[in-house]
């Protein structure tokens, strides 16, 4: 049976980030979990979170030693997405490019499809 592609991909500064996190969580999460939730002026967001546990259904995406594990109501907002972690002058953040999106909010914290 042939492997299904995964439906985003992690740069290597997300990947790095991720260990980051994992490391001084502690060891008790199994990886990083992304969802999708209804908020911001624009209608979704992307939510961020220690994963305490894998679902069934999740989606789970493994690169350079990292787990990033998809909520399954998430995946189809996130097909083709590239998670990328940018740090700048003004801060650090996970940044989401993502092929679905229609419109983004000014600020930049909320999109809709």
């Amino acid at each position: 049976m042939p492997t299904r592609p995964s439906p985003i991909s992690i740069t290597p500064a997300a990947a790095e980030r991720i260990r980051n996190l994992m490391a001084a969580h502690g060891g008790d999460a199994e990886g990083i979990r992304l969802a999708v939730k209804t908020a911001g002026c624009s209608g979704l967001t992307y939510k961020l979170d220690f994963a305490e546990q894998i679902g069934e259904g999740d989606e789970v995406v493994e690169l350079d030693g990292t787990k990033l594990i998809i909520d399954p109501e998430a995946v189809m907002f996130v097909i083709g997405t590239e998670m990328d972690f940018v740090e700048d002058k003004l801060g650090a953040s996970f940044q989401f490019r993502n092929p679905n999106e229609k419109g983004r909010c000014g600020c930049g914290e909320s999109f809709t499809v």
